[in-house]
């Protein structure tokens, strides 16, 4: 290992793993900053650290894994739906009664950035482990050192999310994209479309003509999240206002 740290090879691959992780890690503060918006201050600081943590160790768990995971049939279909719930869910305002302990929803935001973050890792992780050149030292320590850019990245956005609630839309729109992405280049969704009039898979990416589908169903999948959740939220609100027709009623 120690001949390893001292070679150039090992540090410009850090360098690699560390600018990869940059870029790859904004999906990771943003579900969970979304998560932990709602939460205490104290509770928020404990949740994005938790979150972070648990962001980095379920790359490292993945990348081990990441080859033979993604030709999993069904897979990427299961994690797309799973951040459609997701999604969605984070637009709807949590009402929490007085009975509810604290304790309960930072378990329950956690869990949240745990299952997000675990299906939102599985594409990047490929990358990860190619910039790694296959040195499990080197992937390990990238990793952690990337643990205070997503907590830094999580934090700053939960305090943006105060300031300017549009922020909370366009990260539920970022999970929709990914999700909708994942959707169609999912083993079984490339078979199927493979068979249809006019459809190409180029590097296990659906192209039609020049159109890029996975692009497609990305924003398709960021317009039903945000439709969706946005629709949930009103009607919600409406619902704790006492419904539409009582509105009416009173006005």
């Amino acid at each position: 290992m120690l001949e390893e740290l001292a070679t150039q090879v090992f540090w410009i691959g850090l360098l690699k793993i560390i600018g990869v992780n940059i870029v790859l890690s904004g999906d990771n503060a943003v579900v969970i900053a979304l998560a932990a918006r709602s939460l205490p201050p104290k509770q928020q600081k404990q949740a994005i650290l938790w979150g972070a943590g648990a962001a980095v160790v379920l790359r490292i768990i993945l990348t081990v894994f990441a080859v033979a995971l993604l030709t999993l049939p069904w897979l990427k279909i299961v994690g797309s739906l799973l951040l459609f719930w997701i999604g969605i869910k984070l637009l709807v305002p949590a009402h929490q009664g007085d009975d509810v302990n604290a304790s309960d929803n930072l378990t329950a935001a956690i869990k949240t950035i745990l299952i997000a973050d675990l299906v939102m890792s599985l594409d990047n992780v490929i990358a990860v482990a190619a910039a790694a050149g296959g040195s499990m030292t080197l992937l390990i320590l990238g990793l952690a050192i990337s643990i205070p850019l997503v907590v830094f990245g999580a934090t700053l956005l939960v305090t943006l999310m105060d300031r300017y609630p549009a922020i909370i839309t366009i990260g539920a729109a970022l999970i929709g994209l990914v999700a909708g992405e994942m959707l169609v280049t999912d083993p079984v969704a490339l078979a199927w479309m493979n068979g249809l009039s006019g459809i190409q898979i180029d590097g296990g990416k659906p192209k039609l003509g020049g159109l890029n589908l996975e692009l497609v169903a990305g924003v398709a999948g960021a317009v039903i999240v945000v439709a969706w959740g946005l629709w949930l939220a009103k009607r919600q609100a409406a619902a704790v206002k006492g419904g539409p027709v009582e509105q009416a009623g009173n006005s």
